[in-house]
């Protein structure tokens, strides 16, 4: 990869190769705190990772060296030193995949996103010559160019010079959302932070299932809440998620009552009736659906180290 990146475009390589150096140089456990700047993570990862089902977080994911790979069901959504990939909204995947070794070690970096930031920064700005046009899905994968990549590693530099993190690390952060929306695929985090557009109204749904996932749902309730009609939000939903509420709501609870049994050791039944389920047997079966064996044998494998 790096070879031909270099014969792509030599300016992206350099700043590719010092972005890897910055990254080996500060970065700690991929699943630990971020860095001495808010928002910001470094991962350095020397193993392979297949793991289940999961939530990804808005956010803008970049690699300096190596590649990962994202699923929405059985859809691959790969992004490496030639592209980054942007989560708009909180998303339930399937699965991740990325192949590393001490040897070979994947470099990355995470910004996390907020809607709200980006409205600001919409408002301050004014107009942005972004096109109108409604988004679909929200996640995409784009090419890397050198000013967001230059903006990037501007923002992690400061990480050599602490003082100056206060006062410059939110001016660095601002030019790198400006560059994306901006970017080819702009208009996806622009509608979301749009507080009128449908796309908008979709990610105050998700907020809403994300923070009562164990309530019973009633779609026209939740229609009304964010003030879609019922057969907008589900076109919609599944538009931007690629899944209806029910299954988004599903999955959220699944992974829950996962966590649950895994960090808390929680009792399946015990955990299911925790996320909102009130049948042992069903829970069960959705549980095997998803995570391919029910869950005593599910944390069986998993306390055996076999997963």
């Amino acid at each position: 990869m790096t070879t031909a990146l270099a014969a792509l475009d030599p300016t992206l390589e350099r700043q590719r190769q010092e972005l890897a150096d910055l990254i080996l140089r500060h970065a700690g456990d991929p699943h630990g705190p971020p860095s001495a700047i808010e928002q910001l993570y470094l991962s350095r990862y020397t193993d392979n990772i297949r793991s289940k089902p999961g939530l990804a977080l808005p956010a803008l994911c970049v690699m300096a060296q190596g590649s990962k790979s994202l699923f929405l069901g059985d859809q691959q959504y790969a992004y490496d030193p030639l592209h980054y990939m942007v989560v708009s909204v909180a998303m339930p995947i399937s699965r991740v995949r990325l192949d590393a070794s001490p040897q070979q070690p994947v470099l990355g970096l995470r910004i996390d996103l907020d809607a709200a930031e980006i409205s600001q920064l919409i408002a301050e700005s004014g107009p942005m010559l972004v096109p109108n046009v409604q988004s679909g899905l929200g996640l995409y994968v784009e090419r890397t160019d050198p000013s967001l990549l230059d903006a990037l590693l501007r923002l992690v530099r400061l990480l050599d010079t602490p003082r100056d993190i206060p006062m410059l690390a939110p001016l660095f952060r601002r030019e790198i959302l400006y560059r994306l929306l901006r970017g080819p695929q702009g208009h996806r985090l622009y509608e979301i932070a749009l507080a009128n557009s449908q796309t908008h109204r979709v990610s105050q749904a998700i907020t809403w299932l994300n923070q009562h996932f164990h309530l019973p749902l009633r779609i026209e309730e939740l229609a009304r809440e964010v003030n879609l009609s019922t057969s907008t939000l589900h076109h919609r939903f599944k538009a931007v998620t690629s899944m209806s509420p029910l299954q988004y709501q599903k999955q959220l609870r699944l992974q829950e009552a996962r966590r649950l049994m895994i960090n808390d050791g929680l009792e399946a039944a015990v955990a299911g009736y925790r996320v909102g389920y009130e049948s042992p047997s069903q829970f069960s079966r959705e549980y095997s659906r998803l995570y391919g064996a029910p869950p005593i044998r599910d944390m069986a494998r998993l306390r055996s180290g076999a997963s």
